[in-house]
């Protein structure tokens, strides 16, 4: 999404009637609460939402069903048509950036090339353009792997087959080694981790995908005290700048880069972890042998063009 216009209380209420929500579930998916949500559709054209709230609504819009932006369409151009609204117009124009990778039909999202600020001491650093999975894989992408290779399944799929009751949730309880055979499978790699940093935080060095406040609320961490992983797409307002998901929380990601011979990186913090270690820019290792229940993995693609 380029985010050209900002959203107005007219165009949410179009578009929680087009997603056919109830306003408390939506004001969730959003990450507000429903007497903001509230605030805003009585509003009209008065009210806008803040960044992170503009960035959630971007991406829901994004990754909604071809049914669903097809009747945002038709209530905004009405409203355009209407009260001559302009804004209306331009925020149907908005450029959507997301593909599907081609074997595993994931959401990703391009980082363009350039210097990005990476680390705690926010060092200027080149990347070239690379695509990145919006969500992490999750256990329904990872049994297609596992039907279409015969890999070994995770341990905590009942006789190896994913429950129903987690088909969205990262999946956990694998190696960098099988992480590294998705990724292989899938015509990707698994990312640097200076390629998850810069998806994380932008090219202007936040201190959390949604900007430099510690808002625990809005990923999946200790302080949360859920104590297990959640859907990929729950954290609608903890976005990243390009429109990732999970990168603060969730699960540990596994990346490509090693920290010594049979270890690698991990990126992002789990819902095993205090916010204090949910920073982007923080870094953690294991041996490339290791599984746990709070570790997963996300892929790149360099096919950019």
């Amino acid at each position: 999404m380029t985010g050209v216009a900002r959203w107005t209380g007219r165009e949410i209420s179009a578009f929680r009637t087009a997603l056919r929500m109830n306003g408390r579930d939506f004001a969730a998916a959003v990450g507000v609460s429903h007497r903001m949500l509230v605030k805003w559709e009585t509003g009209g054209t008065a009210v806008t939402p803040r960044a992170a709230n503009q960035a959630a609504l971007d991406t829901m819009l994004a990754t909604a069903g071809p049914a669903a932006q097809e009747r945002f369409a038709t209530l905004i151009t009405a409203q355009a048509a209407a009260e001559h609204d302009a804004r209306a117009e331009q925020l149907l124009r908005r450029e959507v950036r997301y593909s599907k990778s081609l074997i595993d039909r994931k959401l990703m999202v391009p980082v363009e090339e350039g210097i990005f600020l990476a680390g705690p001491d926010n060092k200027p650093t080149w990347t070239n353009a690379y695509l990145i999975d919006v969500h992490p894989t999750t256990n329904a992408d990872y049994a297609r792997f596992v039907r279409a290779t015969g890999h070994r399944a995770p341990q905590h799929w009942p006789e190896g087959r994913c429950p129903g009751s987690i088909f969205d949730h990262p999946v956990v309880w694998v190696t960098w080694h099988d992480a590294a055979a998705y990724a292989a499978w899938a015509g990707k790699t698994l990312p640097t981790s200076t390629q998850w940093e810069k998806a994380a935080r932008g090219s202007k060095g936040r201190l959390y995908p949604w900007g430099d406040a510690p808002t625990a609320a809005k990923c999946n961490v200790l302080d949360s005290g859920i104590g297990r992983t959640t859907p990929v797409t729950r954290y609608q307002s903890g976005v990243s700048p390009y429109g990732v998901f999970d990168m603060c929380g969730n699960t540990w990601e596994w990346c490509a880069t090693e920290s010594e011979p049979g270890r690698h990186e991990l990126k992002g913090s789990a819902f095993t972890s205090p916010f204090t270690r949910a920073a982007p820019s923080l870094t953690n290792d294991a041996n490339d042998t290791m599984r746990d229940n709070d570790t997963g993995f996300r892929c790149v693609s360099t096919a950019v063009g």
